[in-house]
């Protein structure tokens, strides 16, 4: 515990030197000041056309090869629309999914040089060096992402690619060309050394052998990069590649489609390592994407950036973990199901006002002619928005395309302004927001994503259709003949899941809840008053004559899309405690003014870390506090459950068989609570107990930073610095450490920032508690004097919730008494089981 202590002390002063170094660094600009590559290099929105080819057309059940299919699916939202058209527009939406970088390769090479201290390099994660424990050959298995058909391991040093170990192209009739490399059509943007040392290539880039994953010539790779590179040494010599100065000759890029593209549950590939185009689906996340891996080249045990990218479950991301709120908040990649269900949905219920910098985001009617269904979903006179929400806290609500279109930012778009209003990794005492009016008057990158959105929705609308367990090969084995209990599943299902996970509802649902203006200060109530309906004999009469219909499930997005409070759901509170879509923060150009007046949920219930006693804790409001409930098409296919896919066994095979033993363990652990894993006892508002689990350090581990990225005084001075801090500062290396076995992560990836005098306050204690230490102290004096100093630490924390797994006991007997529900029995929830199979 005293270890503990010292290594808080440390790391605080890091950080606070860290934010100091930046402050005092003068050479940033100032936000709004700064233009992207492309305006720099006089290039415009226009000169970066969207991709007309239509090279994957075997994915997402070859949709596109039927035309006429795709003019079905447009027509009720863009009326008249001809077959060649809507195709044109799917193809279009899908390759900018799949190819588009926006520009952002700028911003993952500088994330890993600048500031992950060589920690991420996707450069490497996409190579497959000679001897290398990992790669191609079992790139699906290892990392979870997708390995790019028509593409085979390197068979040594590529000469057309400066040395480097990357996947090779095969030719074949089955294997045209990659027609987004196409310089000619997609001219690449010639700045710095490129059309030099380096080609100027296409703007699309290069494939890499990863789906998602792009190769750009890095512009300052010039004539003393190209002296000092040396391939071998930048794979196998750490002193060669830790370097703050090392220039790579290409840069990665980042498409949606590599968080977002996954086999295809009801066609999957036979070798998962070598899939075809037509095994593959844009929409259903990467459910298998291990962050640790692909984030951490070499991952260490004693690591510990490491082990806080570990906390990511296979398939979960903390996606603002570099515009880092300072809350860790792993969450599940996002599927993209029955779009067209889900944006009925919206205009039924999803009103969101919209003001200031939040009107600055593109409409449908940007781009439609006034009367199109989808212009319908703004109204340019009252600025209000009809918004589906696919971000699990609902702050996506400033339209669909301004939704879509924040996505490219939060991957790297126009990041010569992104970097302004925070510090990657580490977020900050001061974030401001990245302003829409700002890049539409300097990045062209942004501006050519927006030109290309309303094709990107298009593509869902035509293609996010569900992946049914009755279609996968086997699949029909594990569905039930048995008429008698499948109904009773349904019925089960009308009386206590359709409220949140449907949308299709009982008549008076629409009619009578969720009017406009109930989206804001209001909320509560109208939540409350929704909530007590669903629990009377009349909402679940009609709920069971919906759920029997036969047509339930078609264009059912089986979710409401609104937001649930999570002191109903008891699930963890870091997801709703996130604040980046708060005003005045980053993204509050991206949320409403609706969002950003919801009213505070009132308290839950937290267990210390340490001592495992409950305390109320009072969610604070503003937006926080909420869940929109998951869609449940093709739950099957989908597990481990919850937010953060920490319900369920995983496996790594997307095969029928491995989807289905994921299924059976998730779906057993959600219904019967008592089963979950867990490190710790749950205590639940009911009052009964089950299995937790708490995300900690499985062994000692360190921060560390190796000289080649630290300032160049810091080596000049590593001498003095070891004498003073002989644990900290060795060979001119920084490790901070040890940090002890069992330190909960979140206990230190949680501090607050901006809380600045709290924090101050907390090093004071430390500095005094450990002064009052006798000097040969024994564990147990050490853990009696840093007792009191928890309680200060959770004061500085942004999340104090540390139980990963609990939560969402519908159905069993863990609701409290108020909720006046009984659980369900053993036969009934086997029932539910077999109809959720179904969907």
């Amino acid at each position: 515990m005293r270890k503990l202590a010292l290594v808080i002390v440390i790391i605080l002063v890091v950080i606070g030197g860290l934010l100091l170094w930046n402050c005092l660094a003068g050479r940033k600009p100032k936000p709004g000041q700064v233009k992207d590559e492309a305006l720099i290099a006089g290039r415009d929105a226009a000169s970066f056309p969207a991709a007309d080819e239509d090279y994957f057309h075997d994915m997402d059940y070859g949709v596109t090869n039927n035309p006429e299919a795709v003019r079905a699916a447009l027509d009720p939202y863009l009326p008249g629309i001809s077959a060649q058209e809507a195709v044109t527009r799917a193809v279009r939406g899908r390759n900018n999914w799949n190819v588009w970088t926006a520009g952002n390769d700028r911003f993952w090479d500088e994330l890993s040089y600048k500031y992950s201290f060589g920690t991420i390099d996707l450069l490497k994660t996409i190579s497959t060096y000679k001897g290398a424990k990992h790669g191609r050959f079992d790139r699906w298995n290892y990392l979870g992402v997708v390995n790019e058909p028509c593409f085979r391991q390197p068979a040594g040093p590529r000469a057309d690619r400066f040395g480097l170990w990357l996947d090779e192209r095969v030719s074949g009739p089955d294997c045209p060309a990659d027609p987004f490399e196409n310089e000619q059509k997609y001219p690449g943007v010639k700045i710095g050394a490129r059309g030099t040392t380096v080609p100027v290539g296409s703007f699309y880039g290069y494939a890499t052998g990863v789906v998602g994953l792009r190769l750009f010539p890095n512009p300052n790779f010039d004539e003393k990069a190209k002296a000092a590179w040396d391939a071998d040494k930048y794979y196998a010599d750490p002193a060669y590649y830790n370097r703050k100065d090392l220039v790579k000759p290409y840069r990665v890029g980042m498409t949606c489609g590599f968080c977002h593209v996954g086999p295809n549950p009801s066609n999957p590939p036979a070798d998962p390592e070598n899939p075809t185009w037509a095994n593959l689906n844009s929409n259903p996340g990467a459910q298998y994407y291990w962050v640790d891996r692909i984030f951490v080249y070499d991952p260490k045990p004693e690591s510990f950036p490491y082990q806080l990218f570990h906390t990511s479950r296979p398939g979960a991301l903390d996606t603002s973990f570099v515009s880092s709120d300072q809350i860790n908040n792993p969450r599940t990649m996002n599927a993209i199901y029955n779009f067209g269900a889900r944006m009925a949905m919206a205009g039924k219920w999803g009103s969101e006002q919209l003001s200031g910098g939040e009107l600055d985001n593109k409409q449908f009617n940007d781009y439609l002619p006034a009367g199109s269904p989808l212009t319908s979903f703004y109204d340019p006179a009252t600025k209000v928005v009809k918004a589906p929400h696919v971000l699990k806290d609902g702050s996506d609500s400033v339209g669909p395309l301004g939704a879509l279109n924040r996505v490219y930012i939060n991957i790297g778009l126009f990041s010569e302004e992104w970097v302004l209003h925070f510090i990657p990794l580490v977020g900050g005492p001061d974030v401001s927001p990245i302003k829409i009016a700002d890049a539409e008057k300097n990045s062209s990158y942004w501006k050519a994503t927006e030109a290309q959105t309303l094709d990107v929705a298009a593509f869902f609308l035509a293609s996010a259709g569900p992946d049914y367990l009755s279609k996968a090969p086997g699949g029909a084995a594990y569905l039930t003949t048995d008429a008698a209990l499948l109904n009773r599943g349904k019925e089960i299902f009308g009386e206590r899941c359709l409220r949140c996970h449907s949308s299709k509802l009982p008549q008076k649902a629409f009619t009578d809840h969720f009017k406009p203006g109930c989206i804001g200060p209001n909320y509560l109530k109208c939540w409350n008053d929704y909530w007590q309906f669903t629990k009377t004999p009349e909402f679940k009469a009609e709920a069971k004559q919906i759920v029997m219909a036969p047509d339930f499930l078609t264009e059912n997005a089986l979710t409401t899309d609104v937001r649930v409070p999570v002191t109903l759901l008891e699930t963890n509170a870091c997801s709703p405690l996130a604040t980046n879509g708060l005003k005045d923060n980053i993204w509050d150009n991206f949320s409403s003014t609706s969002y950003k007046s919801l009213p505070s949920v009132g308290s839950v219930q937290i267990q210390d870390p340490v001592t495992f006693k409950t305390s109320s804790y009072e969610m604070p409001g503003n937006g926080r506090g909420y869940t929109r409930p998951p869609a449940l098409v093709s739950l099957w296919s989908t597990s481990p459950f919850l937010l953060n896919n920490t319900v369920g066994e995983f496996h790594s095979s997307p095969s029928v068989e491995e989807r289905m033993k994921s299924f059976d363990d998730g779906i057993t652990k959600m219904l019967w609570p008592e089963k979950r894993d867990g490190n710790m006892t749950v205590v639940t508002l009911s009052g009964k107990q089950h299995p937790g689990l708490i995300d900690r350090t499985p062994n000692p581990t360190y921060l560390t930073a190796a000289p080649g990225f630290l300032p160049p005084a810091f080596a000049r001075l590593s001498g003095i610095l070891h004498w003073l801090l002989p644990n900290v500062v060795s060979g001119g290396e920084v490790k901070i450490g040890p940090i002890p076995t069992g330190t909960p992560i979140n206990l230190l990836s949680n501090i607050d920032l901006q809380k600045k005098k709290e924090v101050l306050d907390l090093l004071l204690h430390i500095k005094r508690d450990l002064a009052a230490l006798p000097p040969n102290a024994t564990d147990e004096q050490a853990r009696a004097q840093f007792a009191p100093l928890v309680p200060k630490l959770l004061e500085v924390s942004k999340c104090r919730d540390f139980v990963v797994n609990k939560g969402h006991y519908f159905g069993t007997d863990f609701l409290p008494p108020g909720e006046g529900e009984a659980g369900l029995t053993d036969d009934d929830k086997r029932a539910l089981v077999a109809f959720l199979k179904t969907f």
